[in-house]
């Protein structure tokens, strides 16, 4: 019996069913080619060997998503039949890493192996690499601070690797991004000369990034006839899920494999496009179907199916005409407030009462922002967590300077290494000694991470409140810029007037820093990362006798327990990979080189360039049923839906804007722009931010069942009058 094998493009929008007919798919071809092995093959091709063929790859936009796509295949099938899965750029990173001894064959590369910088590294060294330009005042008409220079020409590197674009051609691509800026070719030149010899000097040292990892592979990898071999060898089946957020060059990989006759699987959103502006391409992308069988799904109920057409209707024609959404039955209601803070208020409130009331449960319920600011967090957290609702916030980013916990281990590496007084002060070690009081626990303890600790059989106390560390910092601090130090309780003439327990923890602190400067002096303090490793182990990280195992205060919610380890697994994260690329070329710096590393390393957390999310995803998370906070890009880059959707801040212009889902010059890189061959004007520009919102909101309404909520103040949280493309749409529906 001949087995018939077809590609299948799947194509549909939100919530249509695409992941689970991709599943479908992988089942039936799975079982087809199982029963197949022994009988006549006519096409695509013949296995060689039982095994060939049976490794599917999955390739998922991002690794969220890949994990529920891998979570779904395996309950399908049971378990039963094996495949690899990964996302897009994951994809591209393997494979340049595993073949990376083709690439120094072919660029005549040293021979070592290659490490990814992380963006906030990345960003470091080449500001490092380009301060001759931006010193000189070469790209002064750019109009930006100087991080800004740095990650936005950074960003151009990784969109022309993403779209295919050779890096010298960029003077004569962005001549096209007249509409944004007014900047000369003589920028736009420097920029590219900088970005080249950071590339040479990135390939040269086996430093990769997105920007140059894209580039290699389409430019040099993928054209390798080793490579190529290699590709057919082991991928005959190949299944792709939301092509709509693919870069450019995903595409050149597709066809080679179908051009190969490599059965393909790839669903489609044309309401999607949700990383369009930071490297997706998915119109380049929608070309595939030419080459496939198409399936069309129908959409499922939801307010997209009653509204969506209307709705659409009106942001196409007219904003001044207000649509009629009379017949909607309640189903999209207003809540109109003068002031921002009244409008969380009652944001909040409308929360609160929906669940109290058992019309909805928490883990049904959206709140979804083009921008989300502190306050806003804050603000709707306290009020229902105070009411016993809890929140979760979808990818937060924030940085980790703004943990507490981090800052007061920044302050410890001050205080340990010596010529580093310059990064600490008496604000810092106040703070230090408070939180690193209240997070030793109350009992004794029997063993610890090093036996040579002072904490070994010393009873502590969390004893050192804000009142008692400032004293301390005051009078017990000697501030010195090469040995900066705490001096003896003693020297404190009121030091009886802190009181036993903060005498007794104090003392502590000053013992456990005294006996890390002693193994310093002795060479027994290998690197800044062991030093972190052993104050994370000795102050947040408590052990007990007998047992290594973590403990958590279940007298603090566990979210905030798993929060806690979410932050110093990150730090730990970084420290290890900002030390192992520093002293990538010398494994073992002298103390003057050791004391400057960890110097730039307090000072780059310090800026705020790395993030992690406070809140831990994943299994060891215990999920508590909570309402779930995001933006407009984090909820659907997610594939997030609920029954019932707020809409905060509905009257902000921000609707229409770009924002931090575009990456500067974006557009331009697009294929479709680049083959018309004409400027990018400011009236393109507005027509892509409207098709950008009617995207926006027909997928946003594509994700919710029951009810929406129009959440607007006449003022923004700083006071301007919003008048966003929305704003009709807010006044037209009944009012809460």
């Amino acid at each position: 019996m001949a087995v018939v094998w077809e590609s299948l493009w799947i194509t549909g929008g939100s919530r249509t069913g695409k992941t689970t007919r991709l599943v479908e798919q992988f089942c039936l071809w799975s079982q087809m080619y199982v029963g197949a092995l022994n009988a006549p093959y006519s096409a695509p091709f013949q296995p060689k060997h039982p095994l060939q063929g049976l490794r599917p790859l999955v390739l998922a936009a991002n690794g969220t998503n890949k994990r529920h796509l891998v979570d779904r295949i395996t309950q399908a099938s049971a378990g039963q039949y094996p495949f690899s899965a990964i996302t897009i750029m994951g994809f591209f990173q393997a494979e340049v890493l595993l073949f990376w001894p083709l690439l120094i064959e072919a660029l005549d590369l040293r021979a070592q192996f290659p490490q990814r910088l992380r963006p906030e590294l990345e960003q470091e060294l080449a500001s490092q690499l380009w301060s001759p330009e931006i010193d000189s005042g070469k790209l002064t008409d750019f109009g930006r601070g100087r991080d800004r220079i740095v990650r936005t020409t950074l960003d151009l590197l990784q969109l022309a690797g993403l779209s295919g674009t050779p890096v010298e051609d960029l003077p004569s691509i962005l001549e096209r991004h007249q509409a944004f800026d007014a900047i000369g070719e003589t920028t736009y030149t420097c920029m590219t000369e900088m970005l080249l010899r950071w590339q040479n000097w990135c390939q040269q040292r086996g430093l990769l990034t997105y920007g140059i990892i894209a580039d290699l592979y389409w430019r040099h990898l993928l054209k390798h006839p080793t490579y190529q071999r290699h590709l057919l060898h082991q991928h005959r089946v190949i299944l792709a899920d939301d092509v709509d957020e693919y870069p450019a060059i995903a595409r050149h990989l597709f066809e080679f494999l179908l051009e190969n006759q490599v059965m393909g699987v790839f669903t489609y959103n044309p309401q999607g496009a949700v990383r369009l502006g930071l490297g997706a391409d998915p119109k380049y992308l929608a070309q595939l179907q030419d080459r496939c069988q198409i399936e069309q799904l129908s959409p499922v109920e939801g307010l997209a199916e009653t509204l969506g057409a209307e709705v659409l209707s009106w942001l196409n024609q007219d904003y001044g005409n207000f649509p009629d959404l009379s017949h909607s039955q309640q189903s999209v209601l207003a809540i109109e407030t003068t002031s921002r803070a009244e409008l969380l208020r009652r944001t909040a409130t409308t929360i609160i009462e929906a669940v109290k009331n058992d019309q909805v449960q928490p883990q049904d319920i959206a709140i979804i922002a083009p921008g989300l600011d502190a306050i806003a967090r804050y603000t709707i957290r306290e009020i229902l967590t105070h009411e016993g609702i809890a929140l979760e916030e979808i990818q937060p980013q924030q940085p980790l300077i703004t943990s507490s916990i981090v800052r007061s281990l920044l302050t410890l590496l001050a205080l340990v290494y010596p010529g580093l007084g310059r990064l600490v002060d008496r604000d810092a070690i106040a703070e230090m000694l408070t939180i690193i009081s209240s997070h030793i626990p109350e009992s004794k303890h029997s063993s610890t991470s090093d036996p040579d600790s002072p904490a070994a059989n010393f009873p502590i106390h969390n004893a050192i409140d804000p009142v008692r560390a400032g004293l301390l910092a005051d009078h017990c601090f000697a501030l010195d810029w090469q040995n900066p130090k705490l001096l003896p309780i003693n020297a404190f003439p009121r030091w009886d007037r802190l009181g036993y327990r903060a005498a007794n923890t104090y003392k502590y602190i000053c013992e456990w820093l005294s006996l890390q400067q002693q193994k310093y002096h002795q060479n027994l303090l290998p690197s800044p990362v062991a030093l972190l490793d052993r104050a994370i182990q000795e102050f947040f990280i408590p052990r007990v006798t007998g047992s290594p195992a973590l403990i958590i205060d279940m007298n603090r919610p566990i979210l905030k327990a798993f929060a806690q380890i979410d932050l110093l697994r990150e730090l730990m994260e970084t420290a290890i990979h900002f030390w192992d690329i520093y002293t990538r070329d010398k494994p073992q710096p002298s103390p003057l080189e050791t004391v400057e590393i960890t110097g730039q390393f307090i000072e780059l957390l310090r800026r705020g360039v790395v993030t992690a999310n406070p809140y831990p995803v994943g299994e060891m998370a215990v999920k508590a049923p909570a309402v779930t906070l995001a933006t407009i890009f984090q909820y659907r880059v997610n594939h997030q839906s609920h029954s019932w959707h707020f809409w905060l801040d509905a009257g902000s212009p921000l609707w229409f804007q770009e924002g931090a889902s575009s990456l500067w010059g974006a557009p331009v890189f697009l294929q479709d722009i680049q083959q018309q061959r004409q400027p990018w004007t400011s009236e393109d520009m507005m027509a892509a931010n409207q098709q950008r919102l009617q995207r926006i909101v027909w997928d946003l309404l594509s994700r919710v069942s029951d009810r929406l909520y129009l959440c607007h103040s006449e003022l923004s949280v700083n006071g301007q009058e919003q008048l966003g493309p929305l704003l009709p749409l807010v006044s037209s529906v009944p009012t809460r």
